[in-house]
């Protein structure tokens, strides 16, 4: 009896599927350009494209800024009512804060010390001072974290990064205003305290307007350069609580440090002096108080007003140059 066996042929039966190999789609051969680079430039100079995180060129990148005043004055309206709004007296805190600090600072400076030296009128000195050195103080913390704290919307959208610490300074000012005309109040009630003479509402108030501009620009200037270093070293954020501080009892905000400084020797006082005197926060407070206080200690100046308005311009194009200079390390870094 013979028997016969059958040879299992690869692919039979009901494994036969697994042993056939699967073969893989070659890849597609590489794409390669057929326009060169300069072509391709051409091309897109031709449909008005530029390239994406460079820096543009410096006429074009203001021209871009100015056109993105809208997108500026609603962002930084946004921001100053989103300020407040959590809080039970909401809007109102934006003129109790600067109201309260300056009645800290009146009674501790001006009562309690008697600090304020060749000035008849301490209050209204003290609150001219403490309101307008807000301003400056919140444009410089705010320009500093203009960058850092907006890093999800630089990288989710296209524009000039500058509209970033401009709306910040404009956030500022919208806060600002309500706040100055409890300023010129208190100013003017100071006249009936004490011994203090009534300060008359004069024509040289309407300059209060034009002096709180050239600070706008002058802050813008100091919010550029600020968003500009942090964003850079973000370490630095840590150290302006104390060169603000530090500027603050230095500028005569609270008391005049031009009276301080005479009873250094003449050597030191001929230097010391005039830095005190035409430092910008020095000469901006200056120009105020000459339209505000009409005091004697105080008188108008055209000479100060040249310099607040060197500063304004001088500190905003300065400012604004060292930050486009940046311009494309913002939010990569």
């Amino acid at each position: 009896m013979t028997t016969q066996t059958s040879e299992a042929t690869p692919g039979s039966g009901a494994g036969g599927d697994r042993s056939k190999r699967v073969e893989m789609p070659k890849p597609p051969a590489p794409i390669v350009p057929d326009l060169t680079s300069a072509e391709l430039r051409a091309l897109a100079e031709q449909h008005s494209l530029r390239p994406m995180g460079v820096r543009p060129p410096l006429l074009e990148y203001v021209k871009d800024v100015l056109s993105r005043w809208a997108f500026i004055r609603v962002l930084g309206t946004s921001a100053a009512y989103a300020k407040n709004q959590n809080n039970y007296l909401g809007q109102l805190w934006a003129i109790l804060n600067p109201v309260l600090n300056a009645t800290v600072y009146v009674l501790v400076f001006g009562v309690l010390l008697n600090a304020s030296r060749g000035v008849d009128n301490s209050i209204a000195f003290i609150v001219i001072g403490v309101f307008l050195f807000r301003f400056i103080d919140q444009s410089v913390h705010g320009g500093a974290q203009s960058i850092a704290k907006k890093t999800s919307l630089i990288r989710s959208m296209h524009f000039p990064r500058a509209v970033l610490p401009i709306s910040q300074v404009v956030s500022l000012l919208t806060t600002l205003v309500p706040t100055l005309v409890v300023m010129c109040a208190i100013v003017l009630l100071s006249g009936f305290v004490g011994s203090n003479e009534p300060i008359p509402i004069t024509w040289e108030w309407l300059l209060l307007p034009a002096i709180v501009a050239l600070m706008w620009l002058f802050n813008t200037g100091l919010a550029f350069v600020m968003a500009r270093i942090v964003a850079i070293t973000p370490d630095l954020d840590n150290i302006i609580n104390f060169v603000m501080r530090f500027a603050m009892y230095g500028s005569g905000v609270i008391f005049p440090v031009t009276k301080y400084a005479e009873s250094l020797p003449d050597t030191a006082q001929a230097i010391v002096t005039p830095i005190l005197e035409y430092q910008p926060i020095g000469v901006f407070l200056y120009v105020a108080r000459s339209i505000l206080m009409q005091e004697e200690a105080f008188p108008p100046s055209g000479e100060m007003w040249l310099w607040a308005a060197g500063w304004a311009v001088v500190t905003l194009v300065v400012g604004f140059i060292v930050f486009w200079r940046g311009e494309e390390r913002y939010g990569r870094d």
